[in-house]
């Protein structure tokens, strides 16, 4: 079994002090580099997904004429109003200043169509595209991801839920994992949902002692 780290939009505009700051959102990149330094020595390759947005984004509570935080409809499909966050090429949509970049073998861009929204770094939320992750980790022999990153309760769990309907083992790194919690128990009943439906939670000592044992 091949495995690979995926890394989920550990972008400045996520972290303290960005367009749409999850709390405690830094938290987790020092819990990233540990992982990235464990795959280093086991050899595993590491993917990092990164919001991508168009500046007219769809999703964006100002060009929708919408309050953020409030809900509606985008493409058919229902939305969340967000802030504007990671447009493309900004300084927001950069990965984190303290994320060991060189650590990574991947970058994986989602969001860019502006009719509709990605929280998954497989597929668009109407799952009418695909990025190209399944295929590079599939030309890799990649069965057995591990994730990791922001937001728990969007992009972390759209993406793990994604991989178990593509048939891959899934681990989630939950010290590695932070919520946007629009509701208070939002990112509990994310990690809930995807244990599930499938995947394993661990801490990232655990993964560590995994990679360790193997």
């Amino acid at each position: 079994m091949s495995r690979a780290l995926l890394l989920i939009d550990l972008q400045n505009d996520f972290c303290p002090g960005g367009a749409l700051a999850v709390p405690e959102g830094d938290r987790v990149i020092a819990v990233a580099n540990r992982a990235m330094e464990c795959c280093r020595e086991a050899t595993i390759p590491v993917v990092a997904s990164l919001d991508w947005h168009p500046r007219n984004h769809g999703s964006f509570a100002v060009n929708a004429g919408h309050e953020a935080g409030s809900a509606g409809i985008l493409d058919g499909l229902p939305q969340i109003w967000w802030p504007v966050h990671c447009v493309q090429h900004t300084p927001g949509a950069q990965l984190h200043p303290r994320l060991n970049h060189g650590g990574i073998d991947k970058r994986v861009y989602k969001g860019l169509r502006a009719e509709i929204d990605s929280y998954s770094a497989f597929f668009d939320n109407g799952h009418r595209r695909q990025t190209e992750l399944d295929d590079w980790l599939r030309a890799r022999d990649v069965d057995h991801l591990t994730v990791m990153g922001l937001a728990t309760d969007y992009c972390v769990k759209f993406t793990v839920l994604d991989a178990l309907s593509l048939g891959y083992a899934v681990d989630v790194i939950t010290d590695g994992c932070r919520g946007v919690n629009l509701a208070p128990a939002d990112s509990d009943q994310a990690l809930e949902d995807m244990h599930h439906r499938g995947a394993t939670l661990m801490t990232v000592d655990e993964f560590a002692a995994s990679l360790a044992r193997s």
